[in-house]
């Protein structure tokens, strides 16, 4: 039964349920789940430090119901887009409960949408790697599976990575910075593994073409089915699902950096280049997403095997809670700035060490 823990990223569509079926003021319902009760929760209950070891590391990471909880968010993460969908454009709502099905199916995409298939990423499984990027469609965000795991995971903490916060930069300004520079990076990253195998842009094996095809045509749909306010309900909660990655790459590597050798190349990704998190509600919920100082560190290693190590910058919340802090600028610096190492510390312009 402990396996099944990990359920408890389900109460997140269960929240948006209750949002879409009450509607009214409970439109608002799934923001305040995680956003107000998470962070709640987490600073109540206590940290779990304990890591796998042995025969029972053997058997979590080969037992399958660690991957069917994942693929269970794919017709979940799409039944709510298309219930959704079709609820507000076959009946009068107000605007206000609009908005608030907007950011509570968004925050479905972000979690159980965005958050899986980066878990599905990693995978060594073509199909796997395929029902990531599907759930990443309804977020338009299909180019982060190429920006972030030839991109993101050569370069996180340096100057060069656009997922890297530099420190004092507020989150509102991150996500115009690496919502921008990751889709053009991931252009450019295709380019390289094109020409690599000896290919042109315009070759059948170009993904990122694929992934704007199939975008655009998931939206074409949504018109011819549902009008122009499907399509601003849709744009609209794809929005917020990315922007909530984006808030989550924010926090996971805020003001931390990599030191150069004298050759010019950057140090190895170490345990010490992400912010750790031991808060047991964000680690369900986010599939062990707050353990990202060992994803980096082994990014081949499955959710439900990552393991804390005690060289790991900590935070002093879990991530649920730190988002929220984050929104807050004057809060965020005041809270984080003093535990970035000193020897870490960006200068804020340039990334270069003061």
């Amino acid at each position: 039964m402990k396996d099944l823990k990990y359920l408890a990223a389900l109460t997140i569509p269960i929240s948006a349920f209750i949002s879409i079926y009450f509607k009214g003021y409970l439109s608002f319902f799934t923001p305040f789940y995680a956003f107000v009760i998470i962070p709640v929760l987490e600073i109540l209950l206590p940290h779990d430090t304990s890591n796998l070891e042995g025969e029972k590391l053997e058997q979590k990471s080969k037992s399958k119901i660690f991957d069917w909880m994942l693929y269970l968010n794919i017709p979940i993460v799409f039944g709510f887009v298309f219930y959704s969908l079709w609820d507000i454009t076959t009946h009068a709502y107000a605007l206000y409960e609009i908005i608030g099905l907007v950011f509570s199916v968004g925050i479905v995409l972000g979690v159980n949408g965005i958050n899986v298939a980066h878990e599905l990423g990693h995978r060594q499984l073509t199909f796997e790697r395929y029902l990531g990027k599907l759930l990443l469609l309804p977020s338009f965000y299909m180019h982060f599976y190429i920006e972030h795991n030839f991109g993101h995971h050569l370069h996180a903490a340096t100057k060069e990575d656009p997922a890297t916060a530099r420190l004092n930069q507020s989150v509102y300004s991150f996500w115009f910075t690496s919502t921008l520079r990751q889709y053009l990076s991931a252009w450019k990253i295709q380019g390289k593994l094109l020409r690599a195998d000896g290919l042109s842009f315009f070759s059948i094996k170009n993904d990122m073409v694929y992934y704007t095809l199939f975008q655009l045509s998931f939206l074409t749909l949504v018109f011819l089915f549902f009008g122009q306010l499907g399509v601003l309900f849709a744009v609209g909660s794809g929005i917020i699902g990315f922007l909530l990655l984006e808030t989550v790459n924010y926090i996971e590597h805020y003001g931390l950096i990599r030191f150069k050798k004298p050759s010019g190349r950057y140090e190895r990704v170490r345990e010490c280049h992400s912010w750790n998190s031991n808060h047991v509600i964000g680690r369900i919920v986010l599939y062990e997403l707050t353990r990202h100082s060992d994803h980096h560190y082994k990014s081949s290693k499955k959710y439900q095997t990552l393991d804390y190590h005690d060289i790991s910058p900590q935070m002093p919340f879990g991530y649920p809670t730190s988002m929220v802090i984050s929104f807050i600028p004057p809060l965020w610096f005041y809270i984080m700035n003093p535990r970035v190492p000193k020897e870490m510390k960006l200068n804020v312009n340039d990334f270069s060490l003061v």
